[in-house]
């Protein structure tokens, strides 16, 4: 489509844009000329993670784990997204999308996309990844290529380490169609009779406990699990003639959804929802592209699932399983390591461990992850607070957490030693649901308070607040974020946090752990501001006012996903109004910017990079202005994106920016972001993102990780001086 087209189209449709009449706002109600569709938007994403995968210039097993990342999304996409389409089909939902697609219609197109997408996935990996990986000595064996050593060797992996597993399940009137479980990997294998030449189909479930990828004695070369069971089969089927095999792969509908009247006991209306799962409808089928049309059929109609939901694979099915083959112990194919800086306001002299009520008593900290450490900053402020005998309480809440979290092992301390200890868990995190409860029932074995969120709402803001006895009262510290205390995605999230004393913050958080612990109204808070409660008119009045002020308005957002009508409307407001937008946005974006008369004064960028960049931040006002004084920029940091589920459907918290320090680090972070021309595309008014070219060689996280170095250094020669 021409930008002309673009243009036309956009005058056709515009209509009437967000505005306040008094104290009620009216809310336009987009055609499907001004946005656009969230699903295709989401693939175009995925398609910036074949991008890297596919770009030289990023070091192998880099690009190997954009492919482990590429097919992990997809399959929760078809998890959730696309189930969830089905769901409308199947239920006879006449509405539209919001860019005025039809659910049928937006599957037709998903399907589409992502028929090209996983052609290029294969492409990348065998041609380009494969290769290259085989002259850097790790090298992918066919099972038919094998010498005898290598065979006797995999004769006894298979009797040692897989035949004891291994469940053959033939199909015949005795032994109906085996139910296969969601995103596991198979064989469908052809067995025939040698006595009566009668042909069974039978399947075998390659082991998910397993190594997917064996390691041959050289520690130099791999060979898939699947293919060591495949040149077993004759073990499994005795005096049978083994014929065909193909492996197979189905994923299922795995969108949680808890109707009100199950939340009664909301953890056990979750387990049951969990086992649900297994048991829910198949939406996606991927075969490797030898299976014949015979056994596809037979899938297909066992299965229940629509032709059109087959996928065929050339490369190895599942290469989220890349992973393993992305940690081998290679320094000369990783990235350049980097290890994260102590935040120079908590870092000690010495060997004694900083006190952080003593630093916080003086100043709130600013903290920037992956570059700033997360062990060092937030997991040590939470273990200081666990032991020290003068802290009272501490408050948190869990979004994801990790497998061997400091965290929660500190909060577990805590409660052992008498405080009090509240944890919100979130256990309607997706995909997280299992692991959550079982943190929740460790956590309450220990005598911490666990509450398990609210009915109808996730809680997704990311807060710590410690009470700390003290010679003139209570104190309060408190930590605000906008990543999950996770300490290993904190290594590989770029995210925000910031330490602090202010009692008006403690307060707030006191309030809203009231609220969400108890039984009471929406408080009035003092500094923090909370969705989806007050958080979305107050953003969008923020934008209104820079539209105001026409040509000297300004605004910068950078976020996970912008998604909301209402929001996305304002935006097109401001820019009609001559405001300066720039948008930063990693995921999805349903905003068409560039068009003529409506957001030709907007741009979006999204950076995919090293790091995923998770941060959420909201910049009213001059980026050149001066960061302290009373006309300075009004700069929000916390957990909520532009999306429905964020201003509508969650708890979220957001805080605005105080300290001058802190507007002069997020001005940096938000100045190299928009320099960044390495890991940078833009999002053009045809729809389609643009990798921006680097005559410059601009790294955003490059850059950021060597200022933090800096500051690190300039604290140690201060303490040398």
């Amino acid at each position: 489509m021409t930008t002309d087209a673009v243009t036309t189209n956009a005058v056709v449709v515009a209509t009437t844009t967000a505005c306040t009449v008094g104290t009620q706002r009216t809310e336009q109600t987009f055609s499907g000329k001004t946005l656009l569709n969230r699903e295709l938007s989401w693939l175009d994403f995925a398609n910036r993670l074949l991008d890297l995968a596919e770009d030289p210039n990023n070091a192998l097993l880099e690009r190997v784990k954009f492919i482990a990342i590429f097919s992990g999304g997809l399959d929760e996409f078809f998890q959730v997204r696309v189930a969830g389409l089905k769901d409308q089909v199947a239920s006879g939902v006449r509405l539209l999308s919001p860019d005025g697609l039809s659910p049928s219609e937006q599957l037709r197109m998903i399907r589409d996309k992502v028929a090209s997408l996983v052609a290029r996935q294969s492409r990348i990996f065998l041609e380009d990844i494969t290769p290259l990986l085989e002259e850097a000595k790790i090298r992918f064996l066919d099972v038919n290529m094998l010498d005898s050593e290598d065979k006797d060797y995999l004769i006894d992996v298979f009797n040692k380490q897989i035949f004891p597993v291994l469940t053959p399940l033939s199909v015949d009137p005795s032994h109906p169609f085996p139910y296969i479980s969601n995103l596991s990997l198979n064989l469908a294998v052809v067995v025939k009779d040698p006595d009566t030449s009668e042909h069974r189909f039978a399947r075998v479930k390659v082991p998910p406990l397993l190594p997917r990828f064996i390691m041959m004695p050289d520690k130099e070369r791999f060979i898939l699990l699947e293919q060591v069971i495949a040149a077993h089969l004759k073990r499994l089927f005795p005096y049978m003639d083994v014929g065909n095999h193909f492996v197979f792969r189905v994923t299922r509908n795995a969108d949680l959804t808890l109707e009100e009247d199950e939340a009664d006991d909301l953890v056990a209306a979750i387990e049951m929802e969990l086992r649900r799962f297994r048991f829910s409808a198949a939406v996606r089928l991927e075969v490797d592209s030898a299976v014949t049309d015979e056994i596809k059929e037979l899938l297909i109609n066992d299965l229940g699932i629509d032709a059109e939901d087959v996928y065929t694979l050339d490369a190895p099915l599942d290469l989220s399983e890349l992973w393993s083959i992305f940690s081998l112990d290679r320094p000369d194919l990783h990235a350049k390591p980097w290890v994260p800086m102590t935040p120079p306001p908590l870092a000690n002299a010495g060997d004694e461990p900083v006190d952080f009520f003593k630093v916080l008593k003086t100043r709130e900290v600013f903290i920037h992850h992956p570059y700033d450490s997360f062990a060092t900053s937030v997991e040590a402020f939470i273990a200081q607070a666990a032991q020290d005998p003068d802290v009272l309480a501490i408050k948190q809440t869990l979004y994801r957490t990790s497998g061997d979290s400091s965290i929660v092992k500190s909060l577990i301390q805590a409660a052992e030693a008498g405080k009090q200890v509240a944890v919100l868990v979130e256990v309607k995190a997706r995909f997280d649901e299992q692991a959550n409860i079982a943190w929740a029932k460790v956590l309450e074995e220990a005598g911490v308070h666990v509450v398990y969120g609210i009915v109808g709402l996730k809680t997704h803001c990311k807060a710590v607040l410690v009470v700390r006895k003290e010679e003139d009262g209570l104190h309060h510290y408190s930590h605000i974020g906008t990543g999950n205390y996770n300490s290993k995605t904190a290594r590989d999230y770029e995210d925000l946090g910031i330490l602090s004393s202010d009692p008006n913050l403690g307060e707030d958080l006191v309030k809203l752990f009231n609220f969400l612990t108890g039984y009471s109204k929406q408080p009035n808070y003092d500094r923090i501001i909370t969705a989806p409660f007050e958080l979305k008119t107050k953003l969008l009045e923020m934008i209104e006012n820079q539209a105001a002020k026409g040509r000297n308005g300004r605004i910068v957002i950078k976020i996970n996903g912008l998604t909301d009508p209402a929001v996305i409307d304002s935006l097109y407001m401001a820019a009609s109004a001559q405001v300066r937008i720039d948008l930063l946005v990693r995921g999805i974006c349903l905003l068409r910017p560039g068009i003529k008369g409506l957001s030709e004064n907007i741009t979006v960028r999204s950076i995919v990079g090293r790091y995923l960049e998770h941060s959420r931040i909201y910049w009213f006002g001059d980026l050149d202005s001066p960061c302290d004084g009373v006309d300075r920029p009004q700069v929000l940091i916390g957990s909520a994106d532009l999306m429905e589920r964020n201003l509508d459907r969650r708890i979220e918290l957001m805080v605005p920016v105080l300290e001058t320090e802190h507007y002069m680090r997020i001005r940096e972070i938000l100045t190299l972001d928009m320099l960044d021309d390495t890991n940078t595309w833009i999002l053009r008014p045809d729809d389609t993102w643009e990798r921006v070219a680097s005559p410059q060689g601009i790294n955003a996280q490059e850059r950021l990780a060597e200022l933090a170095r800096q500051r690190a250094r300039r604290r140690r020669e201060g303490e040398q001086s």
